[in-house]
């Protein structure tokens, strides 16, 4: 018996096509390579790098991805044919050499013209796809409306469009009407709706009205959807002008109004504020198409209330009646906030209590506004029962409600009562934070009950609450009340001996007793910083520069504004300018000038003085006196009388580019001008002979150090000394 063939040898095998690899040519299509298994080689360095060898010290658990390992590396040849498997054969054979190439050139043309021919339905398929280089998609749309005998099809303009304006170039996507022109095809409303639709999209509402007025040019009449997008998206980018013209077009043109149209159009009169002109437009909505809805309504008031016109809702709520249309708990609802919002609660309790005779379900936010409003108005009795109405509602109050009414128990010196709501927030699983906790813990400060403030704060830390940070928060609004910083003072002499307090709360008490004068304590404070060897920030610093300055010690201020630059940190701008003016004071003129340029090269926006310094110091290098007096005359007009800087300004770019003479000239003026009196002129007169005296020594020592002639005269001054 012969043998039988194989199940293998039976099947036959696939003949070799385009998709799956390159064909047979013939005298119509000469040979093309390509498709999901190319014969492109795809270079990829990852796999031939070498792998790095860990480094634990390298490691940072912030940037650390538990799926790092089991997920595949990123590669751009796997993106490519995850693409292209949704891709024609033709179209995938396009992208590839856009993706071998990178760009365009030669090569990318020399592989399109092995194609015999490109359709438009293939030039539509390739400028859709998301992730291809803009100047690619370009060149080939240009490229192929070349071809012999080939014309764009509106789909393939409607593709470039959303391929540009998908790139962010949207000016070259509004120029498609005009090429299409150009090319023999008029542009039709869809192109025109697709360049509305993406601007009105991403807010360019000026672009929209552009395109509207190109849309007139060519003799093209928008539809009434067109027309309401068209005002929607002028009203929403606050361009009420241009969409009232617009209706005035679409009037023109013989349209009837949509609901739509009339809707958009009162809400941008009404957000604009012109509550008249949007109840005119609301009439003749009412004659010519219908009576607008609760939903209408609604949308009307919620924008008034947005926009603060109260007023204005109140006439749109009257106008609801008028209409007989009885409002739903979501205009209730939006109409009380707003009426709490702008302190009229009286009318929003009004509402309240016509809500509960309707028996409409109250929602939740309605009685936290209800709330707020009473205790903001210091009728904490009338949120309390309220509170409780609410919870025989079958509600469950929030945070932000019991934050609301402790804050105001308190400011009525109601703090136990404050204290149960506290505990019932614990029980009730509400996580409290220090807005719960902030103004109780006020409360047991100002009337000095240490025990219960010492206490709570031990049930804070129970909780999780980070008491060194909260701390520093407390304090920070302990000191804004009145009389507040020397209790925070003797509160916190307490409080360190059991909590360790951090920086920021001792350069919250630093500023606030600098601010009142008391500088021994708040230098006292620095000094338990640094024998406790805390890490002292830059505003610790820049306070100390300033209480040192106070107290005349101009020697530790500088100190501490070397540790500063030593630790890389900048200094406040007062701490700058209090040193400033202390040096410029004692005579320490190029001091304080490096101090200026330190300044402005630090910080975002400096003291005016400090710029009008440079500009007075380049000014000088004329050694004009008028130019420098110009740039006085300037600051004050500017609002800014020169000051001992100023003044100490002119002595620096005189002694270093000028003359004395001319320096005089520049205080006399100011003497003419009643800014300086005869005795601030002889002082400045002073530092001006004594400054040009330093620069005149500075040049002849650097002269001796040029021609070697130090040591010269070092042994000659030796030697009168031993004489």
């Amino acid at each position: 018996m012969p043998p039988q063939p194989s199940a293998v040898a039976t099947v036959k095998p696939h003949r070799p096509y385009f998709f799956y690899g390159h064909r047979k040519p013939t005298q119509n299509r000469p040979t093309v390579r390509g498709g999901l298994f190319s014969n492109r080689q795809t270079i990829n360095p990852a796999t031939n790098a070498q792998p790095t060898p860990y480094d634990p010290l390298d490691f940072d658990l912030r940037k650390w991805d538990p799926d790092a390992h089991s997920r595949p590396a990123r590669d751009p040849s796997q993106e490519f044919f995850s693409v292209a498997k949704t891709l024609s054969p033709i179209a995938r054979y396009i992208v590839d050499s856009f993706r071998k190439h990178g760009r365009w050139g030669p090569l990318v043309v020399e592989d399109l013209n092995r194609l015999r021919r490109v359709t438009p339905k293939l030039v539509t398929e390739i400028l859709k796809i998301p992730n291809i280089d803009p100047r690619l998609s370009s060149k080939f749309f240009y490229w192929a409306g070349k071809q012999k005998g080939y014309r764009h099809e509106f789909a393939c303009y409607n593709a470039f469009a959303y391929s540009l304006n998908r790139t962010n170039q949207f000016r070259a996507a509004d120029q498609i009407p005009e090429l299409m022109h150009m090319q023999g095809q008029p542009p039709t409303e869809k192109q025109f709706e697709i360049l509305i639709r993406m601007h009105s999209d991403a807010n360019r509402g000026l672009r929209v009205y552009y395109v509207y007025e190109k849309m007139k040019k060519f003799d093209i009449k928008p539809r009434v959807f067109l027309y309401n997008r068209i005002m929607d998206a002028l009203v929403k980018t606050n361009h009420l002008d241009l969409a009232l013209s617009v209706y005035d077009d679409f009037r023109r043109d013989g349209l009837v109004e949509e609901t739509v149209t009339f809707m958009v159009l009162i809400k941008g009169l009404c957000k604009s504020g012109q509550v008249n002109e949007a109840i005119e437009l609301l009439d003749r909505m009412r004659k010519n198409l219908c009576k607008p809805d609760v939903f209408a309504y609604t949308a009307m008031v919620k924008v008034l209330v947005s926009e603060g016109n109260l007023d204005g809702c109140s006439r749109f709520w009257e106008e609801m009646k008028r209409d007989g249309i009885e409002p739903d708990v979501m205009a209730y609802g939006t109409f009380i906030t707003g009426l709490c919002k702008g302190n009229q609660l009286e009318k929003g309790y009004e509402l309240f209590e016509e809500m509960k005779e309707k028996k409409y379900l109250i929602d939740r936010a309605i009685y936290g506004s209800l709330i707020e409003a009473f205790v903001t108005s210091g009728k904490v009795g009338s949120a309390c029962d309220l509170l409780k109405d609410m919870m025989n509602s079958g509600y469950r109050a929030d945070l932000a409600i019991y934050n609301c009414l402790i804050e105001g128990l308190c400011n009525h010196r109601l703090v136990d009562r404050a204290y149960k709501l506290l505990r019932v927030t614990v029980e009730e699983d509400l996580q409290p934070d220090f807005f719960t906790v902030g103004p109780i813990l006020l409360s047991y400060a100002e009337s000095k009950r240490m025990d219960d403030f010492i206490s709570l704060l031990e049930q804070m830390q129970k909780l999780g609450f980070r008491i060194r940070d909260n701390l520093s928060e407390f304090f920070s609004i302990m000191v804004k009340k009145d009389n507040g910083i020397m209790l925070a003072w003797e509160l916190f002499e307490e409080l360190k001996l059991k909590y360790d307090c951090s920086v920021q709360t001792y350069n919250v008490l630093m500023e606030a007793l600098h601010s009142i004068g008391k500088v021994d304590e708040a230098l006292k404070l620095f000094q338990e910083l640094n024998d406790k060897k805390f890490h002292c920030d830059s505003l610790t610093y820049s306070i100390a520069i300033q209480c040192f300055i106070e107290i005349n010690d101009i020697h530790e201020a500088c100190t501490c504004y070397n540790r500063l630059r030593e630790m890389s940190l900048v200094p406040s701008t007062l701490a700058y300018y209090s040193l400033v003016k202390k040096l410029c004071k004692i005579g320490e003129i190029d001091a304080a000038m490096m101090l200026i340029r330190d300044c402005l090269a630090n910080v975002t926006n400096g003291p005016m003085e400090f710029k009008y310094t440079l500009t007075i110091i380049h000014a000088s290098k004329t050694n004009d006196a008028e130019k420098v007096v110009e740039v006085l005359s300037e600051m004050i007009e500017q609002g800014y009388p020169p000051n001992n800087i100023i003044y100490c300004a002119i002595i620096c770019g005189m002694c270093t580019h000028g003359t004395i003479e001319e320096a005089r000239k520049v205080f006399t003026a100011m003497r003419v001008r009643k800014l300086l009196t005869e005795a601030e002129v002889v002082v400045y007169d002073e530092l001006l002979i004594e400054q040009m005296k330093k620069k005149t020594a500075d040049l002849v020592l650097c002269g001796l150090k040029f021609f070697g002639l130090e040591r010269k005269l070092k042994a000659k001054g030796s030697k009168i000394l031993l004489d």
